[in-house]
């Protein structure tokens, strides 16, 4: 992860900053890990309650479990993403798309 200019040396960051990336992450893998956990159950159902057997029963626990690391890392990469934008929406104090709006003109994505 790139660090940006926080006011003192370049590639500095204040505790607080430190403080909002940890706990970001804690959600990011917390939250991802529950949601990966239901994904899971709800892809291995059949399969857990006896609706699949023999060596199908296998291949379908290994799809779930597929299943559940794209949750985790689809959810993960989703929060971290959301909250590098807004990190860099504060920094700079106008949105992540490069441009700040201009008053009395048309926004160049409208």
């Amino acid at each position: 992860m790139r660090q940006r200019h926080t006011g003192g040396r370049p590639g500095t960051r204040t505790q607080a900053g430190r403080d909002a990336v940890t706990v970001e992450i804690a959600y990011a893998v917390l939250t991802g890990a529950l949601l990966a956990a239901a994904g899971f159950l709800a892809a291995a159902a059949p399969a857990l309650l006896g609706a699949v057997h023999g060596t199908a029963r296998g291949h379908w626990l290994a799809g779930a479990a597929g299943v559940a690391v794209a949750v985790f890392c689809l959810w993960a990469g989703r929060v971290l993403l959301r909250f590098e934008r807004a990190a860099r929406t504060r920094d700079t104090g106008r949105p992540a798309g490069g441009q700040p709006s201009q008053p009395g003109r048309t926004s160049p994505d409208s």
